[in-house]
């Protein structure tokens, strides 16, 4: 597995957040969730977008753990969206696709 993949695999998250990313993958559009999650132009490689997802993520994660009063939890669900979506656009075999786990 790639890193990115590794990492993802490694996420743990409350059941309900993965539930609601899960059901609102079907609604995600690249060009147009990318643009305004990552305030850019035009949406960067699966890679890079991955990246900078996944570091955006725990940071809302962190402040979900610590109870900040600026937490977000549609941002939160939005950053797993796209994280789910954009690792399906990783090269992978079947058996190394990476899943994000529900605690």
């Amino acid at each position: 597995m790639t890193e990115l993949a590794t990492q993802i695999a490694a996420l743990r998250r409350p059941r309900l957040l993965i539930r609601a990313a899960r059901f609102g993958q079907r609604d995600y559009s690249r060009a147009r969730d990318l643009r305004r999650l990552m305030r850019v132009p035009a949406p960067p490689a699966p890679e890079h977008a991955l990246a900078r997802l996944l570091d955006e993520e725990a940071r809302l994660e962190a402040a979900r753990q610590e109870g900040d009063a600026a937490y977000s939890i549609s941002r939160h669900v939005d950053l797993l969206i796209a994280v789910m979506a954009e690792a399906r656009l990783l090269p992978h075999t079947p058996a190394t696709q990476p899943q994000l786990s529900a605690i």
